[in-house]
């Protein structure tokens, strides 16, 4: 077998302070024009296993060009093709509910996936109750853990990755979907 294109690792106690020093460079250059910056994604979820590449979503009123200016301002890079996320089995709504902009880290950063996502809208909703949900239920996260380290090897790249896995989130969302009914979920402060 070929060398895997993705890499599964370890929790990282470092994590949260890397996403910590991240969010404090995007406050200052986006101000008010983030509502939210927060740690998302699985280096968001202490002690599960994921690819070193800290995910953080930003939640603005709109996406426009004054929130590109100023991340291409401090050297992120807007990668094209990439302007919606998966959207889920029977979800309702517009397609806009999953439109995004996914920006990569400035040369010399640690891997970073930058997602800028609309406030109140079905993606940037899902990314919140996703990590929360894992980490109130570890057992969860550990059997999403073992599902990806068997997955990985098999990946040729992490399109093809994301795109195998998203079903398993699907299933994730659906238990944490009943969990935020009967526990009337919602998004806390920002962490960024």
């Amino acid at each position: 077998m070929a060398k895997p294109m993705v890499k599964i690792v370890d929790y990282n106690e470092q994590w949260p302070q890397e996403f910590t020093r991240l969010a404090a460079d995007l406050r200052r250059a986006l101000d008010d024009l983030a509502l939210r910056i927060d740690y998302i994604g699985s280096t968001s979820v202490p002690g599960l296993a994921a690819k070193d590449q800290v995910d953080i979503q930003v939640t603005v009123a709109q996406l426009d060009g004054a929130v590109t200016d100023a991340l291409t301002g401090i050297g992120y890079t807007e990668r094209t093709g990439i302007t919606a996320d998966h959207r889920p089995p029977r979800a309702t709504g517009p397609d806009s509910d999953w439109e995004k902009r996914l920006f990569a880290p400035p040369a010399g950063q640690r891997p970073t996936n930058l997602h800028v996502r609309i406030a109140g809208r079905a993606n940037q909703r899902y990314a919140l109750l996703f990590r929360d949900y894992l980490r109130a239920h570890p057992m969860a996260a550990e059997a999403y853990a073992a599902l990806k380290r068997r997955l990985a090897p098999w990946m040729p790249d992490t399109g093809t990755y994301a795109n195998v896995k998203d079903p398993a989130c699907d299933l994730i969302m659906c238990a944490a979907e009943a969990w935020a009914a009967t526990t009337g979920w919602a998004p806390g402060p920002s962490e960024g």
